[in-house]
């Protein structure tokens, strides 16, 4: 198994108008691969906010793997 970094974000509009991205959740997941490391964050996150769409919290989700080569 390896260990993923998966995080959460949403665009927000500052005051002064202008776009950035803040970061909503972060988690380390173990997984085989990336796309069951994406499957096991969103039902974290999910259970974490009490919602069944992870879309209501954040606009994307960006997978980073954690493992350090050898």
């Amino acid at each position: 198994m390896s260990r993923f970094i998966v995080r959460f974000l949403k665009n927000i509009v500052g005051d002064r108008g202008q776009l950035f991205e803040a970061c909503q959740h972060t988690t380390d997941v173990d997984a085989h691969d990336e796309a069951e490391a994406l499957r096991l964050a969103k039902q974290q996150f999910c259970a974490l906010r009490a919602v069944g769409d992870w879309t209501l919290h954040a606009d994307r989700v960006e997978v980073k793997s954690a493992d350090f080569p050898s």
